[in-house]
C-alpha cells in the first residue's frame, strides 16, 4: 500500500474509532432516558391503580370496565391504559436486561430490544463524550481496526484493479478499440 493510501486508511481508522467509541456513551444516555420513561409511566399506572382501588376494582378489572364501556371516550381510555401498562412492562424488562448484561452486553441489549421512542429521544439530544472507560477504549479500538481493515482492503483492491487496467492497456494491440 502506498503512503497516501496508508494515510487515508489511518484517517478512516481514526474516524471508525471515534464513531465506535460513542456506542457506550449513547447506551448510557439511552439508559437514562429509559429510566425517565419508566418513572413517568410508573407514576401514571400507580395513579390509575389507586383510582381503581378507590372504587374497589383491580387495575385489570378497571381497564376491562373502561374497554367495555359503550362511551367511546371511556373505551379509548381503557385501551390507552392497557397500552401504557404493556409499554411499562416492556421498558422494565429492557432495563433489567441491560442491567444484567454488563458493560459490553448493554450495547447489544439496547440494540436488540430498543424502544423506538426512547432511542429517537436519546439520539436527538445525544452529546458525544471522550471514552475514558475500558468499554469506550475497546469500542474505539474495534472501530479503528474495522475501518482501517476495510480501507486497506478497498485501497488494495482498487490498486490491483488500476494496475491490471494499466497492464491491459499496454498489452492491447495497436489499432484495437474497446477493452
Amino acid at each position: 500500500m502506498t503512503t497516501p493510501a496508508r494515510i487515508v486508511a489511518f484517517g478512516l481508522g481514526l474516524a471508525g474509532a471515534l464513531g465506535a467509541s460513542q456506542a457506550p456513551e449513547y447506551a448510557q444516555q439511552y439508559r437514562q432516558r429509559l429510566g425517565a420513561a419508566i418513572d413517568e409511566l410508573r407514576a401514571i399506572v400507580t395513579r390509575f391503580e389507586a383510582d381503581a382501588r378507590a372504587v374497589s376494582e383491580s387495575p385489570q378489572g378497571a381497564v376491562g370496565r373502561l374497554a367495555a364501556n359503550p362511551d367511546e371516550l371511556a373505551r379509548r381510555q381503557g385501551e390507552g391504559m392497557r397500552s401504557t401498562m404493556a409499554r411499562l412492562d416492556a421498558l422494565e424488562r429492557q432495563r433489567r436486561s441491560m442491567d444484567e448484561a454488563g458493560s459490553f452486553g448493554r450495547i447489544v441489549a439496547m440494540v436488540r430490544d430498543r424502544d423506538p421512542l426512547v432511542a429517537r429521544g436519546a439520539l436527538e439530544v445525544f452529546e458525544p463524550a471522550v471514552p475514558v472507560t475500558t468499554e469506550g477504549a475497546v469500542s474505539a479500538a474495534a472501530g479503528f481496526g474495522t475501518a482501517w481493515i476495510a480501507a486497506f482492503l478497498s485501497m488494495s483492491g482498487l490498486g490491483a484493479l488500476v494496475r491490471r487496467l494499466r497492464r491491459r492497456r499496454r498489452i492491447r494491440p495497436e489499432g484495437a478499440t474497446g477493452w
